[in-house]
């Protein structure tokens, strides 16, 4: 009984103890508290902090870094302008240079333009074909074409510049025959000489522009053969061919993409295909055909200057006559050493040699060719046995006497 009456007791006084419990634990912890809290305002950060921040710290937004401003480019230098070729009105009577080709001719029928622009008395007609050549003669047949050309355009001179397509199977008879093969070839060079004839038969004077160097080395090898052809077969009709190829290669013969241009400065002349040509190439292929196109109009007197701007008839300044050779009566140079200028026969203050001595050992030598005898000890003296000489003949006398 007493048992139970002890555990009723305890029974009512657990609330008292729960809520005495209770208190103390939130004192404790209060007193837990306050110091860490002090102490955590007095230092700086900890590990803690950097792993697990709290709430209530603030988190500032990280600080905008502005990129180093790009220093500007410079501008490139631009090339000087091109000063601008006065385009001149032709007039109605101006003569005609017919161009005709693939698109090469294009381009140098652009380069004369060009030239000719301040001459009113001449005219550039570009007839090109840009895909035509001698082995598709079934896209343009030049032998057949040029004379209706010619009789429509009524040219002073024809230019022709054709062959860059040409490295391609051509079709002979029923066979396609492959590019230089002996057949190839020699069907080739019927066709170059049919143009050539027709030509010929206009009785138009005509120049023939051989093809330049390309970027493919192959192909160059196939041009300066093509280069050949077209060299014979303008001879061979009253033509004449002009020979562009030192104008786009080194001192070495290779190729170039850039070099001089007609006034030395350099200048890009191909494009990047090695094969096309650009403005200042254009102009000069102009420029080596311009000297003989001169002559052929009559722009410039044979052997001089060629000068593509005179306009047509502008008199023409004949050679000066050779002037008559001056004759100069000169009197012959004098001599110093020749005495007979004033009728003597010495010299002006020589004097007589002395007359040698026959005697003296040096004259014997010169004269006779004896040589004098020798003085005993000297190093010529080869008698024996050797004589004394002068300084030992005393010193013997003496022993002697003694």
């Amino acid at each position: 009984m007493v048992l139970v009456a002890r555990i009723r007791q305890g029974i009512r006084r657990a609330p008292i103890m729960i809520l005495a419990l209770a208190v103390l634990v939130v004192t404790a912890a209060g007193a837990f508290h306050a110091p860490a809290f002090a102490q955590e305002e007095s230092r700086g950060w900890s590990l803690r902090d950097l792993l697990f921040p709290r709430r209530s710290e603030r988190i500032e937004p990280p600080i905008e870094v502005q990129p180093r401003p790009k220093p500007k480019k410079k501008p490139k230098p631009r090339p000087p302008a091109e000063p601008e070729t006065p385009i001149v009105e032709k007039t109605n009577d101006a003569r005609v240079v017919l161009v005709v080709g693939d698109f090469l001719a294009g381009g140098l029928a652009e380069g004369l333009d060009t030239a000719f622009a301040d001459n009113p008395a001449v005219r550039i007609v570009a007839r090109s074909n840009g895909s035509s050549g001698f082995v598709r003669d079934d896209v343009y047949n030049w032998p057949a074409q040029i004379k209706s050309l010619i009789e429509t355009e009524k040219p002073a001179v024809v230019i022709v510049m054709l062959g860059s397509n040409d490295r391609q199977q051509m079709k002979v008879g029923d066979v396609r025959e492959q590019p230089r093969s002996e057949n190839w070839t020699k069907e080739y060079e019927r066709r170059t000489d049919a143009l050539g004839k027709a030509l010929q038969e206009t009785k138009v004077p005509f120049l023939w522009v051989g093809m330049p160097a390309f970027g493919v080395s192959k192909m160059n090898s196939d041009m300066l053969a093509f280069n050949d052809i077209y060299h014979s077969a303008a001879q061979s009709h009253g033509g004449e061919f002009v020979d562009v190829w030192d104008g786009f290669v080194d001192e070495n013969g290779a190729f170039v993409t850039s070099g001089p241009d007609i006034n030395g400065q350099p200048v890009r002349l191909r494009s990047d295909d090695g094969i096309n040509v650009t403005k200042a190439g254009k102009r000069k292929l102009a420029f080596y055909t311009e000297k003989p196109l001169a002559k052929i109009l009559g722009l410039a007197a044979p052997g001089s200057i060629t000068t593509v701007s005179a306009p047509t008839g502008a008199p023409v300044e004949a050679p000066k006559p050779a002037a008559a050779p001056v004759i100069v009566d000169r009197t012959a140079p004098m001599l110093l050493g020749d005495p007979a200028l004033d009728g003597g026969t010495e010299l002006l203050g020589a004097a007589q040699p002395a007359k040698a001595n026959p005697n003296l050992p040096g004259e014997k030598l010169i004269l006779e060719g004896k040589a004098p005898a020798a003085s005993p000890g000297r190093a010529d003296d080869f008698s024996w046995p050797p004589k004394p000489t002068a300084a030992a003949q005393p010193d013997t006398a003496a022993g002697i006497n003694q």
